[in-house]
């Protein structure tokens, strides 16, 4: 497999992997607090996604630089490159929110 496809899947996966992990933490974080679990869940789910973009994307002076490059030096190309790595994070982060919220409907459902 090529490098960019790799890039781009792992981008996505990172940023679902961080709005998971924060969600399920604050979960348990919640049930030793005394506090509804869920609610903590969405709230930190909600919140914490530009986060995990950020995270996924990694340095984002790089970014930065590949734009630059882009826009001064005549490369699109890269333009290009970047825009989809920033969609592929924004993407695992808003599957990661939807799955919180599915957790929280299904919990709705339980609870009758």
């Amino acid at each position: 497999m090529s490098a960019f496809f790799t890039s781009i899947v792992r981008n996505f996966f990172v940023a679902f992997g961080v709005v998971i992990g924060a969600s399920v933490f604050a979960g348990i974080s919640a049930i030793l607090t005394n506090k509804p679990p869920l609610e903590a869940m969405m709230d930190i789910a909600g919140s914490i996604k530009i986060w995990a973009m950020a995270i996924a994307l990694g340095d984002t002076f790089s970014s930065f630089k590949v734009i630059e490059k882009g826009i001064f030096q005549g490369e699109f190309l890269s333009i290009f490159k970047q825009g989809i790595h920033v969609v592929m994070a924004l993407l695992g982060a808003n599957a990661a929110y939807g799955y919180i919220r599915l957790i929280q409907r299904f919990g709705a459902l339980w609870r009758e």
